[in-house]
């Protein structure tokens, strides 16, 4: 698999989840898009979505076997929190993006902060859906500069 596109938690409620910050596209219709994307320019892509943190370690782990060129990835919450997903990028040394659909910098202090950030190639805030078709467009360069 050359993508692995993760979402954490609460993005499966996206469309419907305060969508004065979120908007209204769903997480499928994201995912669709993703896969669509990816597919066109000739990459294999996946897609993992999950509440719980110890699920996003165990799926980077698997990226690892799996031979996953890049991970896209909006870690939701755990953006905030989560020694152990940096952890797990850190022991898979697998590049990432990190998605963010609202202007994390916009909105309260705690959000500010990421534990991934200084790990990613980069990082992309306040775009909406649209981050994830930047990111993907961003990863099928490298990938085919590769």
């Amino acid at each position: 698999m050359d993508v692995l596109v993760i979402n954490g938690p609460n993005l499966n409620t996206l469309g419907t989840r305060e969508p004065e910050i979120y908007g209204t596209t769903t997480l499928a219709d994201i995912e669709a898009a993703a896969v669509a994307q990816a597919e066109a320019a000739g990459l294999s892509v996946s897609t993992f979505q999950s509440n719980h943190e110890g699920e996003i370690v165990d799926r980077l782990h698997a990226a690892r076997t799996e031979g996953v060129r890049f991970v896209i990835i909006n870690p939701g919450a755990f953006t905030h929190t989560s020694v152990a997903i940096r952890d797990a990028f850190a022991a898979v040394a697998i590049p990432f993006v990190e998605v963010h659909i609202s202007n994390v910098h916009a909105r309260e202090e705690f959000r500010k902060h990421s534990y991934l950030s200084d790990l990613a190639v980069g990082v992309l805030t306040g775009f909406g859906a649209y981050g994830y078709t930047m990111a993907m467009d961003f990863v099928i360069g490298r990938l085919e500069e590769a």
